[in-house]
C-alpha cells in the first residue's frame, strides 16, 4: 500500500503508528496531541477572540472568532468544525487554516469547540454545532456579518458534522447555509465500503480506527439500523435543497468510497457539486505534510471553494 503513496507524503506517514483508541487510552492520546500541536503563527492583522455561549444541555460551548482587524465592513462568515473521529481534537487545532481563510477568502471565521464522544456521544456534538451556528446567525448584526452568506466547512469528523449540520439546518429551516465544504467526510457508520475494506490498517485512519470512532460516537445506536442521517449523513434518503458543495478525498483514504457515493447522491438530487480525488493521498495528508506540493494545492483549493461559495451568493443577489 505504501508504494502507492505520493513520495512527498511518505515521510510524515512513516512517523505514525496506529493508535489504540480504546476509551481508557483517550485521555493520554488527547494530552499527547496537545503537546505535539505546533503553536499557531501569530498574525497581527487578525483579531482572535473566544466566546463562551450556553450549549444545548446548558453546557459551556466555546466559539473562536477570527476577524480581520483592518476591515470594518459587513463580511461573510465561515463556520468551521474541527476533525478528530468524533473523539479527538479541539478548536485549537486549526488556527493557522482559519486565519488563512480570513486573509485569503475575505471572511470572518467562527470555529466551534463541540463536546467529544464517548463522554458526550451523539447527538451532543451535532447539537453543539447547531447551537453555535444558530448563535452566529442570531447575532449577525452585532458580529457585523452577512447572515445571507454563512458557509459551513470541516474535515474528517468535522466534514461529517458539516454534512449533518447542513441537513439539520435545512430540515429545521434555519439558519440558511449558502455552501458546505465537507472535506474527506466521516459519514458512513457501516464501515463496510470498498475503501474501508481496502485500508484496514495504517494510513493514519483506517477501518479499525474508524470502527472505534463510530462505536464511541453512536453508543447504543452502533451496529443497528436506527442510526439517523444527522449522525451518519450517508444514511440520508433526501439530499435535495442542499447548497453548493465542495468536497475532496484522497485515493488512499478509507472514506474514498463513501465520499464518491455522497457526491453522486448530491448530484443526482440536483445539488451543485465540485469534487476532487487526490491520487497517492491518505487521510488528513495536507495537515500532516503541509509543505508537500499536493498539500499546498489542496489547501489552495479549499480557500478557492470558500471564495466561490460566497461569490455565488453575491452573484445571485445582483
Amino acid at each position: 500500500m505504501k508504494k502507492r503513496v505520493n513520495p512527498e507524503l511518505l515521510e510524515s506517514l512513516e512517523m505514525f503508528q496506529d493508535a489504540d483508541l480504546r476509551p481508557e487510552f483517550l485521555p493520554a492520546i488527547r494530552e499527547g496531541m496537545e503537546q505535539m500541536r505546533p503553536p499557531a503563527i501569530a498574525d497581527e492583522s487578525i483579531l482572535l477572540t473566544d466566546e463562551v455561549i450556553v450549549g444545548p444541555d446548558a453546557n459551556p460551548l466555546r466559539l473562536r472568532i477570527y476577524r480581520p482587524k483592518s476591515n470594518n465592513e459587513t463580511l461573510p462568515v465561515l463556520y468551521w468544525i474541527h476533525g478528530g473521529g468524533y473523539i479527538l481534537g479541539s478548536v485549537d487545532d486549526n488556527d493557522d487554516l482559519c486565519m488563512k481563510f480570513v486573509k485569503e477568502a475575505g471572511c470572518v471565521v467562527v470555529s466551534v469547540d463541540y463536546r467529544l464522544a464517548p463522554e458526550n456521544p451523539y447527538p451532543a456534538p451535532i447539537e453543539d454545532c447547531y447551537v453555535g451556528l444558530k448563535w452566529v446567525a442570531d447575532n449577525a448584526e452585532s458580529l457585523n456579518i452577512d447572515s445571507k452568506r454563512i458557509g459551513v466547512a470541516g474535515a474528517s469528523a468535522g466534514g461529517g458534522l458539516t454534512a449533518a449540520l447542513t441537513l439539520l439546518a435545512r430540515d429545521r429551516k434555519y439558519p440558511s447555509i449558502c455552501f458546505q465544504i465537507p472535506l474527506y467526510p466521516m459519514i458512513d457508520d457501516r464501515n463496510n465500503t470498498p475503501s474501508t475494506n481496502e485500508i484496514k490498517e495504517g494510513m493514519l485512519w483506517n477501518q479499525k480506527t474508524n470502527e472505534a470512532g463510530w462505536k464511541m460516537y453512536l453508543g447504543d445506536l452502533h451496529g443497528t439500523d436506527d442510526v439517523p442521517s444527522y449522525a451518519a449523513p450517508a444514511r440520508a434518503e433526501d439530499y435535495s435543497h442542499l447548497p453548493y458543495t465542495y468536497t475532496c478525498v484522497g485515493q488512499l483514504d478509507p472514506f474514498r468510497s463513501e465520499t464518491l457515493t455522497y457526491v453522486t447522491n448530491l448530484a443526482e438530487a440536483g445539488v451543485d457539486v465540485e469534487f476532487h480525488l487526490y491520487p497517492g493521498a491518505y487521510h488528513g495528508f495536507e495537515a500532516f505534510s503541509p509543505n508537500a506540493a499536493l498539500s499546498v494545492r489542496a489547501v489552495t483549493e479549499y480557500v478557492k471553494a470558500v471564495k466561490i461559495g460566497f461569490d455565488r451568493v453575491s452573484e445571485l443577489n445582483v
